[in-house]
């Protein structure tokens, strides 16, 4: 009998994680492999042939495959942007010099702050002759002349990815067309990306950085994309995640690699807010998600069941104004070294021993200390890992960290702790940079914590935050995989037409969000979606006269009327109001102003139901393995508990060691832990 599989593989820094559904039963598999990070496609097909073997199945068996990748990510991240061209108008080739005048963390930690390096060096920056006023209106025409010397200068120095970033082509493409033309007829082998397709919105820099991204990053996603494609199966639909919460087939991706920056962070911001909901504990629509890996630890909100979105984020030093799902990644994760500064105090993170050579314990050549040891050290990590498949070595772990305390003056274990807890604070800051910063109440949250590191260290983020409750998902190391199975197809657009609220226009602005309608049609339409199944959410960015930046609100469907201005402005000084403590809403001094109009084509698939366990005996010991010694506040023999072999309804004390095939939860004194109906871990204080 020929079986229907779909499988979610997450690519990490240390871990490929995979999740296999079989759609005919509902049976749910789950594996890790290490990631190859010099060859991240041998990881990916790896973690593939061993999903399918878990449920016997074939290659052709599958009838799709999502993905969550960090190619895009890490090319940005290690600086590799080499080869790389802009073309702009005559007289603004200094965009990426001017930049903002946005100085981290304020002045008074920064008064030595200087830029970062531009993505594109000045002398690679190309000027062409045309202009386009705000309402797109030809104010000059475009230079074809002048465009092919240029085409035929970047093709004879070898430059063979180029952004074109022409000024208020957000407005009208046309210039930005035509030079695209130009390339194509003079140096057909460059990767081009257009601003007017990747972000049609207005402020130049971040226009032209977010394009230049996209132009970075095309050809290496293209050639890893395409070499997973051959070995999936042409068959197969293979689709990759965004970072705007959806997904979107190989073929079309490759066009805009920029949307797949977050990959795999956002697949699991996904799937832990669905766990959270399903659950159904008392704050399931306000959680915080916690993904801690070998490299990173990635955090986002959860706000009315869906994680923020945001158009503001970075990726290294870059701006990046697509939509993406708001999360703050610190380098905090089990591969984090520990070192010690020219002051002599300790630090953790952010270099990372990743996946090669990997923590000390690995016994693959690490030659430093790392969370993962440290751990081990203090009997809170198994001495196996995924099953017995990675053999751990105390003993080296021990000398690491003992290396580490003699050039601090610590004993063994206080060392160990140092770096734990160090480690723990990490991630507790980076939670506050998306709660407290933001005018959220952190202790209003349930935090959901999963990834192969993120539930080690819940029960003192807990203490750290105040947080009153958390939920550990089941195999919580492959959970990010698990969100992939999870998520729809989705696309957004965006057009800028900044407008008075006095001087709003319904029909101007039904016929901006028709065309944006239209463009999300006509690609839901490539990847195979009925008209009956399309979904598309409005949106709208508005402010105050005179403000800098706008505020994203939902935008009711239907007809766009009277009706719909009030709504949509009404939403607008109730979410200023929220975030920033005062809105305007009766003041006639402040007017508002609408800025962008965004819509979200929406293709839904079918998620895999939630599966509810029957209750046990209520004797947790079934599930006990033994005991060891564990270091907490001192050493303590401590039950080990299986976590397969719990049953809804049990109820741990602390201190325990809950260990599964992906992840490990050390339960600290004065925390309990109990088993809701979904298998989850309920984790509380006592």
């Amino acid at each position: 009998m020929i079986r229907h599989v779909r499988i979610g593989i997450d690519t990490g820094g240390t871990f490929t994680d995979v999740v296999a559904l079989d759609e005919d039963t509902g049976e749910v598999v789950s594996t890790k492999t290490p990631s190859t990070p010099a060859d991240p496609a041998a990881g990916f097909m790896t973690g593939m042939r061993k999903g399918l073997d878990l449920l016997g199945c074939a290659p052709g068996e599958m009838t799709a495959v999502a993905h969550g990748t960090t190619v895009a990510t890490n090319q940005l991240l290690e600086g590799r942007a080499g080869g790389l061209g802009l073309i702009t108008t005559e007289g603004y080739e200094f965009i990426l010099e001017i930049a903002r005048q946005s100085v981290p963390d304020g002045y008074g930690n920064s008064y030595f702050w200087v830029k970062p390096p531009r993505i594109v060096p000045v002398h690679l920056v190309k000027t062409v002759r045309g202009r386009l006023d705000h309402r797109g209106e030809e104010v000059r025409p475009f230079d074809e002349e002048q465009a092919v010397a240029v085409a035929r200068w970047f093709r004879d120095n070898g430059i063979t990815a180029i952004g074109v970033c022409f000024l208020h082509s957000y407005a009208n493409a046309a210039h930005e067309l035509a030079m695209h033309e130009v390339l194509r007829r003079e140096h057909p082998e460059a990767a081009v990306s257009l601003s007017s397709a990747v972000l049609r919105e207005y402020r130049e820099y971040e226009r032209a950085v977010t394009t230049l991204v996209d132009a970075a990053v095309k050809p290496t996603l293209s050639r890893y994309l395409t070499r997973i494609t051959a070995q999936v199966g042409e068959g197969t639909p293979f689709y990759v995640m965004k970072s705007n919460g959806g997904v979107k087939s190989a073929d079309e991706v490759v066009h805009q690699p920029v949307t797949t920056v977050l990959s795999g962070p956002a697949a699991g911001a996904l799937g832990a807010a669905l766990i959270a909901r399903d659950a159904g504990n008392r704050r399931g629509d306000s959680v915080l998600t916690l993904d801690g890996g070998g490299t990173s630890t990635d955090v986002s909100v959860v706000l009315g069941g869906e994680p923020a979105l945001t158009t503001e984020g970075t990726i290294g030093s870059y701006p990046c104004k697509i939509p993406m799902i708001d999360i703050a990644t610190v380098g905090a994760g089990g591969g984090s070294v520990g070192w010690v500064s020219p002051e002599g105090t300790l630090k953790v993170g952010p270099r990372s021993a990743g996946a090669d050579p990997g923590p000390m314990c690995y016994r693959r050549g690490g030659a430093e200390p790392t969370v993962t040891d440290a751990y081990v050290m203090l009997g809170r990590i198994p001495p196996r890992l995924l099953g017995g498949e990675i053999e751990l070595d105390a003993e080296t772990a021990r000398d690491g960290i003992a290396k580490l305390a003699s050039d601090l003056g610590l004993d063994l274990a206080r060392c160990a702790v140092g770096v734990c807890e160090i480690n723990a604070w990490n991630q507790a800051n980076a939670i506050r940079q998306i709660t407290v910063k933001r005018g959220l109440d952190v202790r209003d949250f349930t935090m959901a914590a999963f990834g192969g590191s993120g539930p080690l260290a819940l029960c003192r983020l807990m203490d750290i935050l105040g947080l009153p409750a958390a939920i550990v998902p089941e195999n919580p190391g492959v959970v990010s995989a698990w969100g992939l199975l999870t998520v729809d197809v989705k696309d957004d657009y965006v057009q800028t037409a900044v407008t008075r609220d006095a001087e709003f226009d319904p029909a101007a602005v039904s016929g901006v969000y028709a065309e944006l309608a239209g463009r999300a049609a006509a690609a839901l339409a490539k990847e195979g979606f009925a008209e009956a199944d399309r979904r598309y959410l409005r949106s709208a960015d508005l402010r105050y006269f005179g403000q800098a930046f706008e505020v994203r609100v939902d935008a009711p469907g239907g007809e766009v009327d009277e009706a719909f201005r009030r709504t949509v402005v009404e939403r607008f000084h109730d979410a200023h109001e929220r975030l920033y403590g005062y809105c305007y809403r009766d003041d006639p001094r402040h007017p508002v102003e609408w800025v962008n109009f965004r819509v979200s084509g929406v293709g839904p698939i079918r998620r895999p139901e939630p599966r509810q366990y029957p209750a046990g005996d209520g004797r947790p010991e079934r599930a006990q393995t033994g005991s060891r010694p564990v270091y907490f506040d001192e050493w303590v023999d401590t039950p080990v508990y299986r976590r397969p072999e719990l049953a809804p309804g049990d109820a741990l004390h602390g201190p325990a060691i809950v260990e599964e095939f992906g992840s490990t939860i050390p339960l600290h004194a004065g925390f309990t832990a109990r088993v809701d109906p979904y298998r989850n871990l309920m984790v509380a204080r006592s």
